[in-house]
């Protein structure tokens, strides 16, 4: 190849994934860090696959949604207090609750190009070590304290301190541009496409029954390592039924007649991590290391959630997946019908059922609902926003070797900001 050649691109392996249980925020993990839960799920990797060695992994990427500062190197502390070689670079990346997606499709691109041969991402999140912020008021005051000259100048910005300056900033989850949550973001869009309560609470009994089968049958047994006493996903309910999940009360819409969305059909606030494997079959086969599945193909895409078609369905804040998925499909000469299986993450039973309407509006076939979620989805069992993203690559890669023959899955992830990252993997 001549200097001025570009580079051919590799085919990405997925070879593994690693995840400690999901747990409700404010639960068993309520003391766990992003960095204590990142490096259980990474160790959890290293020993299954043998990454412990000098120089046995390019470099880790991960991130995670809400971050305290001594979490500005997130990756690299993580992998300085993991079972990996301290000499492995590692980075953060952020995209809201596509950031576990996102590592791995960053990671991806450095193998596909050849510029290494193996590498891990993934991402962590705690709703329950939540950052509180200082009262901006009185980070102001503190500030102008730090800049006086004398003694006495820092006595006069300091007493300008009043008790309602001491109250924190909480994060909240709501948009910065609306006000509005996530929920009642989605509440809107639910509304905009007519999704029922009774399809909402059947997604969300689908979804519980089909994980606690998933560990029933030993699926999650090389996927989920055991953390602070949990062995499964805490959010799971396996005895989850229609009937019960129809005695919730709304809790999103309630501006307007006919809310629809509970507690049962929503994804809780949650604590966890996730990491996958990923790397060339040079890397693999010169292992021993049978890859699961190929990352062959993904596209990100956004939506106007402020100005746009908001009201009729089109730009919902959780709705830029339904643009991103046709696109990429027509640019890899597919249709919905030439996937075995179909990942789409539960933010919202309402948006993954709108998500479905909107692919449909857009000329896609419809989604066999037995092809759908197969193994459960964050409707069952919660959703780290940054860890998620991980968790469905590894979880349909190994759907996908299950399955033994040749296979393609298709992933989408909705996001804040009115984003959403898809994917494509496939097994030959």
């Amino acid at each position: 190849m001549s200097p001025l050649e570009p580079p051919r691109a590799r085919r990405v392996a997925i070879i593994g994934g690693a995840r400690v249980p999901f747990a409700r925020s404010d639960g068993p993990y309520a003391t766990a860090s992003n960095q204590e839960m990142l490096t259980a799920a990474l160790d959890g990797l290293a020993e299954r696959h043998g990454l412990t060695e000098p120089g046995a992994v390019g470099e880790f990427v991960a991130g995670a949604v809400l971050k305290h500062s001594r979490d500005f190197n997130l990756a690299r502390e993580t992998v300085l207090g993991s079972a990996l070689d301290p000499r492995t670079p590692a980075y953060d990346v952020q995209q809201a609750c596509g950031t576990g997606l996102q590592a791995v499709i960053a990671a991806a691109n450095k193998i596909a190009l050849g510029q290494t041969e193996s590498a891990v991402a993934g991402g962590a999140d705690t709703a329950s070590d939540a950052p509180l912020g200082v009262n901006d008021r009185l980070r102001r005051i503190l500030l102008e304290a730090r800049r006086a000259k004398s003694l006495g100048g820092r006595a006069k910005a300091l007493a300008k301190i009043r008790p309602a300056h001491l109250v924190p900033d909480i994060p909240r989850n709501a948009e910065p541009r609306t006000g509005l949550s996530m929920g009642e973001h989605a509440a809107v869009t639910a509304r905009a496409w007519g999704i029922t309560r009774e399809a909402q609470d059947e997604l969300a009994a689908t979804s519980h029954r089909r994980l606690a089968a998933a560990y029933e049958r030993g699926f999650f047994q090389d996927l989920v390592v055991p953390f602070r006493g949990l062995a499964r996903d805490q959010n799971l309910r396996p005895g989850s039924t229609v009937e019960k999940l129809a005695t919730l009360k709304p809790v999103f819409g309630l501006d307007a007649p006919g809310a629809t969305m509970t507690a049962g059909n929503s994804t809780p606030l949650t604590d966890g991590a996730a990491t996958v494997l990923l790397a060339s079959e040079e890397w693999a086969e010169a292992r021993g290391l049978e890859p699961l599945a190929y990352l062959t193909a993904y596209e990100t895409a956004a939506v106007d959630f402020v100005g746009g078609d908001v009201a009729g369905g089109e730009d919902g804040l959780l709705m830029a997946p339904a643009h991103a998925v046709p696109r990429m499909l027509e640019r890899a000469g597919l249709g919905i019908e030439d996937f075995d299986l179909v990942e789409i993450h539960e933010a919202f039973a309402s948006q993954v059922l709108a998500t479905l309407a909107a692919w449909e509006k857009r000329g896609l076939a419809p989604v066999d609902r037995a092809r759908l979620n197969v193994a459960g989805s964050s409707l069952a069992t919660g959703h780290p926003f940054a860890a998620t993203g991980a968790r469905i690559v590894a979880t349909l890669a190994r759907l996908l070797a299950e399955r033994g023959g040749p296979g393609r899955g298709l992933i989408s992830v909705c996001a804040a900001g009115g984003q959403g990252v898809t994917a494509i993997l496939e097994r030959t």
